[in-house]
């Protein structure tokens, strides 16, 4: 009976009401709540002063002079003398009856006056005394009532400022205007909802299996302890923008059971000075009391710059934060179970003592993925669009080559959204075909007008890029040509390796140099005049030219040496100037080598259309004609054979579309 009566009284009893309202929320009525009692406050003040200073009758202020004339004529009958802060003394004085005085160029009727007395002596009292005046002494105004009123304005614009200073740190916090020096970091303890896990990441299995590795070092340490061997300190993650480094880190919350601290690198500097060095501080207490657990920096590059560097000088707020993060991964205290994961893509501008084995014991690389993880990205990125039977991911994987995961996921939201467009229920091969030459080419213009003389020079110029692709033995295949307008280009000519390459050879190149001015010389061939639409074409020969001279070692006059003048921002972590490491006579010698290796590509790109100028002018016509042209066109029309009608070309895995 006992119990029952306990559980019936526990149901009985009221349960305190839920509140619905998010963090933000609470903030917000903390901080109202403490407006309305400043205000309050504010308010009761201001009655309270109103109610000591208030009078009942209407008190004039008279000259001294005025104050004589009604003493000398007997018209005040009684009054009041009250003492100043001031040490003078101050007259409220009655008149007998109502008096006419003039006041702003009006006449008035005063009965009750007031005036300062400089000097009061028994001399004045006996002038008092026969005039027959019945005064009083009185105390004057409290002086720490005077005080405070005159405080009370200050004190209500101190309020103000504390309360907008409190919004804006996080507003009703205990810590107020203090907190600036706290990290302001997201701590993740529960990963059971919407999580991410090691099953969204693909592409990158080095990364994933250095990252796994790490989380059973938190699970179970005395695994890797009984052989002596001690937990990493710090794990670097490097790569590319957009290959996945956070989304790595946000799947390494999901797998561990451990507490997760997130925070960016630029959420340490702040405006006000030793606020970066503060927050650090303050990341790793709380991290200490949470051990063991994983501190994820993004982008830590914000605050672990070379220091002395630049003309920040050693007095920099972030070279301070940056001694303070050293300190406090490798320094004279151990952080034991606190493992600190950070992600850049700019590693060359880190400072040594950053990534020296102790701080960040392993430096893991995330690039680009090969052909079988941009298979992987894509099936991941396709898990939630209905796609059709035709679409085959690993032609789309070997068609992407040097995209990383972020242009892979942003493809496969483009084939979705051109699917949308066609109000279709799945997703086909042209649509990931479309949403690929959207984004290696640029979005197609159809409404620029331009002239047929334009259209047919560009139709030349562009087949003269996609003959000599063909016809080199060392280019790479092409893949389409067009001459509807893209992006800023008037036409577009791209070419689709076989297979990913980490390393090109001379031979690879020269025929790279070729097909870059083939445009050129198909314009110069056919319409004996050069235009403007090789400026983009020369400027990359160019580039490609000079770095085979100086930095690949690709001249034979010049040799095995490399010239490279790396001219690198000041505010990278560089030097303001690097001497130059090589003689005028040599830099004469490297222009010349460059010239004639752009005047040698150029001859021979001039000479190949020429041999082939029959079908330079027969592709010519047809791409004026469809506008688009993939490899399999330009391959039959080489061969001779005949292409079908316009309209039968709409099957699907084509992913060419025309205009008109």
């Amino acid at each position: 009976m006992g119990d029952a009566n306990n559980s019936e009284t526990q149901k009985k009893q009221p349960q305190p009401p839920r509140n619905n309202l998010g963090g933000g929320d609470s903030t917000m009525n903390k901080v109202l709540r403490s407006i309305m009692i400043w205000g309050t406050l504010f308010v009761v003040f201001i009655i309270a002063w109103m109610y000591l200073h208030g009078r009942q009758t209407q008190w004039w202020s008279v000259s001294y002079s005025e104050y004589m004339n009604f003493l000398n004529e007997g018209k005040i009958t009684e009054a009041v003398i009250k003492k100043s802060q001031l040490n003078d003394y101050e007259f409220n004085g009655t008149l007998r009856s109502p008096e006419t005085v003039m006041r702003d160029g009006r006449e008035v009727k005063i009965q009750y006056f007031t005036t300062k007395l400089g000097v009061l002596d028994s001399r004045t009292e006996e002038a008092w005394a026969t005039k027959g005046i019945r005064w009083k002494y009185e105390e004057g105004d409290s002086g720490w009532w005077s005080l405070l009123f005159s405080f009370l304005p200050w004190i209500g614009l101190l309020a103000i400022s504390i309360l907008i200073m409190r919004k804006m740190q996080g507003g009703g916090s205990t810590k107020g205007i203090f907190s600036f020096g706290k990290a302001r970091v997201k701590l993740t303890t529960d990963h059971s909802g919407n999580r991410i896990t090691f099953n969204d990441v693909a592409g990158a299995d080095e990364a994933k299996y250095e990252l796994q590795e790490i989380i059973e070092f938190l699970s179970d340490p005395t695994k890797f302890q009984r052989l002596g061997g001690k937990i990493p300190k710090g794990v670097l993650l490097l790569g590319p923008p957009g290959t996945g480094k956070t989304l790595l880190a946000r799947a390494v919350a999901g797998e561990a059971n451990v507490p997760f601290f997130s925070i960016s690198g630029a959420d340490f500097v702040e405006m006000f000075v030793g606020v970066g060095a503060s927050r650090v501080r303050d990341l790793f207490e709380q991290a200490k009391k949470n051990a063991p657990c994983l501190v994820f920096i993004d982008e830590i590059d914000a605050v672990g710059r070379h220091r002395g560097a630049g003309l920040g000088g050693g007095h920099d707020e972030r070279e301070q934060t940056l001694n303070q993060l050293l300190v406090e991964m490798d320094g004279f205290e151990q952080n034991a179970g606190i493992i600190i994961i950070a992600a850049t893509n700019r590693p060359d501008v880190l400072d040594p003592a950053l990534l020296r084995p102790g701080r960040f014991d392993r430096q893991v690389v995330v690039d680009r993925p090969d052909v079988k993880g941009r298979e992987g990205i894509l099936k991941v990125h396709t898990r939630n669009i209905p796609i059709a039977p035709d679409v085959d991911l690993a032609v789309l994987a070997r068609g992407t080559p040097g995209l990383s995961g972020a242009d892979l996921a942003n493809l496969a939201n483009e084939a979705a959204l051109f699917a949308a467009r066609r109000n279709s229920n799945f997703v086909t091969m042209d649509d990931f075909e479309n949403a690929k030459d959207k984004i290696l080419m640029g979005v197609e213009r159809k409404s620029m007008v331009i002239s047929e003389k334009e259209k047919e020079i560009t139709a030349y110029h562009e087949m003269g890029h996609a003959l000599a692709g063909k016809l080199l033995p060392y280019s790479d295949p092409v893949h389409k040509v067009t001459i509807i307008p893209r992006g800023r280009a008037l036409g577009v000519t791209s070419y689709l390796p076989t297979e990913d390459q980490h390393t090109y050879s001379k031979e690879y190149i020269d025929a790279k140099i070729v097909t870059l001015l083939a445009g050129r010389a198909a314009e110069q061939i056919v319409f004996d005049q050069l235009t403007t639409g090789a400026g983009n074409d020369l400027e990359r020969a160019s580039s490609l030219a000079r770095k085979m001279v100086c930095e690949w070692g690709m001249s034979d006059v010049i040799g095995p040496v490399t010239f490279a003048n790396r001219h690198d921002e000041v505010f990278l972590g560089r030097e303001i100037s690097q001497p130059r490491d090589h003689s005028e006579e040599t830099a004469r010698v490297i222009d010349g080598e460059v010239r004639r290796i752009l005047t040698e590509a150029m001859e021979k790109a001039y000479n190949l259309l020429k041999n082939n100028i029959e079908l330079l002018h027969k592709t010519a016509r047809v791409l004026l004609e469809r506008e688009i042209l993939d490899g399999e066109d330009l391959e039959k029309l080489i061969k001779g054979e005949e292409l079908p009608p316009i309209i039968d070309r709409r099957k699907p895995g084509k992913g060419l579309a025309f205009a008109g």
